[in-house]
């Protein structure tokens, strides 16, 4: 009976050894040394010291920065652990609310934000990213348009001309891959980076 056994015993730790540990310390060193900064996780620093991700989206409230996309992560609560308190961005539990479009909260939210963002910006239509999550809830861009509709409240906060932001913006939009894949984007985080670093002239 063991020399049945035995070819299978050998297969199962021979494939676990290369599939378990070769190959994944393998593509761990190729992307290490192809890709070094993504592997690292495309972390972004200033001034020497790490302050995000260019991945992973983070809150921004201060007017003086452009806001990204709202995030519908959460997190334990600390007083209750059978129950979640919002935690915007939280990386270690992405996913989105679960409403639906028949779901009242949702709709109550959407108006919500919806008119405050016509009192911040009343010219102009808002951008539907500036109002709904993604589904990952860590999603670290906005489109453009969200970009641009932000500007009027930026200028007024930084007292800096509209002018001056919408080069900015534009300066800051990536467009789609190789022309033809996904839409054009803004990183929030590169953008008010550059923003700050723009100030500080």
């Amino acid at each position: 009976m063991l020399r049945e056994i035995r070819p299978a015993i050998v297969v199962l730790l021979a494939l676990t050894a290369i599939t378990g540990l070769a190959y994944p310390l393998a593509i761990t060193g190729i992307a290490g040394a192809v890709f070094p900064a993504q592997a690292q996780g495309s972390l972004v620093e200033r001034d020497g010291k790490v302050v995000g991700s260019a991945l992973i989206g983070q809150e921004f409230k201060d007017d003086k920065y452009f806001h990204g996309r709202l995030s519908a992560t959460v997190a334990p609560d600390p007083n209750d652990s059978t129950k979640t308190v919002p935690a915007p961005y939280n990386a270690a539990n992405s996913g989105g609310s679960n409403l639906g479009p028949t779901s009242k909260a949702l709709a109550d939210r959407l108006k919500e934000d919806v008119d405050r963002l016509k009192d911040e910006n009343p010219k102009a239509a808002v951008p539907v990213d500036l109002v709904t999550t993604s589904a990952s809830g860590l999603d670290p861009d906005i489109s453009p348009e969200a970009a641009q509709f932000q500007v009027p409240r930026v200028a007024r906060a930084r007292n800096i001309s509209e002018d001056a932001l919408q080069v900015l913006v534009t300066a800051n939009t990536q467009g789609r891959l190789f022309g033809l894949i996904g839409e054009p984007r803004v990183n929030v985080l590169a953008l008010n980076l550059a923003l700050d670093r723009a100030s500080a002239k």
